[in-house]
């Protein structure tokens, strides 16, 4: 009995994921190809979530201002904490931080959390920077026709965030292969 329960945690991942490819592959090689543009323009990726998911928004920045599976030079990333400890939002440290032509990446794997994004989407689009986000919910509302939004849905929250780590590395080796070509 517990091993089937073992087993069906893998099944569910796996499922979630052959769906996922066939969704959002187009979407996630524009994403890359928008992020690339943007590195490669000059301009910078900010990251951020909140709760466990910082730690996805912390390893997307790490992996590209670092590397991902090929060496590369560094890249102009990194990851804004969701709160500091002296009492500045989110939404004014990207107002301080974010550029025009910059592109701000969220992560959120928790359903229902839209609302709590808004003034944090509304400080980026204040700010002329583009919007890549991970999400569990529909985000179309608070999205401008120049972001980007990449769904995972799925009645597990452990599966969208298994199924987001997936998508985060399938970013990196995107955006790698687009700046460094194929190491094969």
């Amino acid at each position: 009995m517990l091993e089937q329960r073992v087993q069906q945690h893998f099944f569910e991942s796996a499922d979630l994921l052959y769906q996922v490819a066939e969704q959002l592959g187009r979407p996630l090689a524009f994403a890359a190809q928008m992020i690339t543009d943007a590195l490669t323009g000059g301009h910078r990726v900010l990251t951020v979530a909140q709760g466990h998911a910082a730690l996805d928004a912390d390893y997307l920045a790490a992996r590209l201002a670092g590397r991902f599976e090929q060496d590369r030079p560094g890249l102009a990333a990194w990851s804004l904490p969701a709160q500091t400890r002296a009492g500045l939002d989110l939404s004014r440290l990207l107002q301080a931080q974010g550029h025009p032509g910059d592109v701000l990446v969220v992560i959120e794997p928790e359903a229902s959390r839209a609302p709590a994004w808004a003034e944090v989407l509304a400080t980026a689009h204040g700010q002329e920077m583009f919007v890549v986000a991970l999400t569990a919910d529909d985000w179309r509302g608070q999205l401008q026709d120049t972001d980007l939004q990449l769904r995972v849905s799925a009645p597990r929250a452990a599966r969208v965030v298994e199924t987001q780590r997936v998508l985060v590395h399938a970013l990196c080796d995107a955006i790698d292969q687009l700046l460094l070509g194929s190491e094969e």
